[in-house]
């Protein structure tokens, strides 16, 4: 939450992915949780806690996910 008014959003970082796959894949993840959210330097940020439903995206696209934090 810090830097955005209190609103709770989830980072997804450590991709190595290049500029527009990091887009791509943001897109995708927007879509599927229903939810907005951008792409910030190396980063992803979704609004809202999604955890299971960004998880098994990530999953699916072949990456391993770690939670880290709250």
């Amino acid at each position: 939450t810090k830097g955005r008014k209190g609103k709770g959003v989830m980072v997804i970082s450590g991709l190595g992915l290049n500029n527009q796959a990091l887009k791509d894949l943001a897109s995708k993840l927007k879509k599927t949780c229903g939810c907005g959210g951008s792409v910030v330097n190396e980063t992803i940020e979704i609004q809202g806690d999604k955890k299971d439903q960004i998880k098994q995206v990530l999953e699916h696209a072949g990456f391993k996910v770690k939670f880290i934090g709250g």
